[in-house]
């Protein structure tokens, strides 16, 4: 099985894969947009988990079980707030995707989906971070001879059309 990078729309909580990864924030306790969704899912042994976790700075990540949801694992990633670019935020994005990338690795996951990290309420550009993406998982696609199959999930079809035309530009 080759490695595959795909943009789909939906639901992150009902796929059955390996693992999807939660934008989360650094209290991995549950929030707003694709947090809550997820922390609801897969039900409260999800916090409980997490709060034995201590947290997560914002760059890095963290894997838990998926519990109650299709996927068997969540890594959550803690992505940085946009302030216009001035804050190394590009940098911080790009260490998100690598250190999901890198847990999923050592977890010997085949099947990953990722949300657009820090485009809702953290208000990073949505095509920029696509690019960045994109970019850190071609790479990692690159170097890891474990066959992956990565799908970039977008909640809506704006968001979706973004994901797909970046997909064509940066290939």
């Amino acid at each position: 099985m080759p490695h595959q990078l795909m943009a789909v729309q939906g639901d992150i909580t009902s796929l059955a894969v390996d693992a999807i990864v939660n934008a989360a924030n650094e209290s991995l306790l549950g929030g707003g947009g694709v947090d809550g969704a997820i922390h609801r899912a897969a039900g409260p042994q999800l916090l409980a988990y997490c709060r034995d976790l201590g947290g997560c700075p914002t760059g890095e990540a963290r894997i838990t079980p998926g519990f109650r949801l299709p996927a068997r694992h969540v890594i959550h990633t803690v992505g940085p707030v946009w302030q216009g670019g001035q804050a190394e935020e590009e940098a911080i994005l790009a260490s998100c995707y690598r250190n999901c990338l890198r847990l999923a690795a050592e977890h010997g996951l085949r099947s990953l989906a990722f949300p657009a990290i820090s485009t809702g309420a953290f208000g990073f550009p949505l095509r920029r971070a696509t690019r960045i993406a994109i970019q850190e998982i071609r790479d990692f696609m690159a170097t890891n001879e474990m066959p992956m199959s990565i799908l970039m999930v977008a909640f809506d079809e704006d968001t979706l059309g973004v994901i797909e035309s970046t997909l064509q530009e940066v290939s």
